[in-house]
């Protein structure tokens, strides 16, 4: 298993995102939101590669893959390391994708 650590952003994507969903569909689907992301993360520890890299071959940023979080219309995005997987973002799927991720070396 590879560990994930997230990037202050994918952490503060995540807050957010649990915020959201606390707001307009209660606690309920706040917890099933946080439960479904945190599966997500496990999935890719315990196989990294998994995840599709169209999104970085399409952003042209070399190596970022992306997996979904279910049924959430949202998704992890990283890039593979030699001894973890570092978590860009937790972004929504009708984001403007590009332009977020252009902002992650920052």
């Amino acid at each position: 298993m590879t560990p994930a650590r997230l990037r202050p952003l994918a952490e503060a994507d995540l807050i957010e995102r649990t915020r959201y969903y606390r707001t307009h569909g209660g606690a309920v689907v706040a917890e099933t939101f946080v439960d479904a992301a945190v599966e997500a993360l496990r999935a890719i520890e315990r196989m990294p590669g998994a995840g599709s890299p169209r999104i970085g071959e399409l952003c042209g940023v070399a190596g970022l893959r992306a997996r979904p979080v279910s049924t959430f219309g949202c998704g992890w995005y990283y890039l593979l390391r030699s001894d973890h997987v570092d978590v860009v973002r937790l972004l929504a799927d009708r984001q403007d994708l590009a332009a977020l991720l252009d902002a992650m070396d920052e």
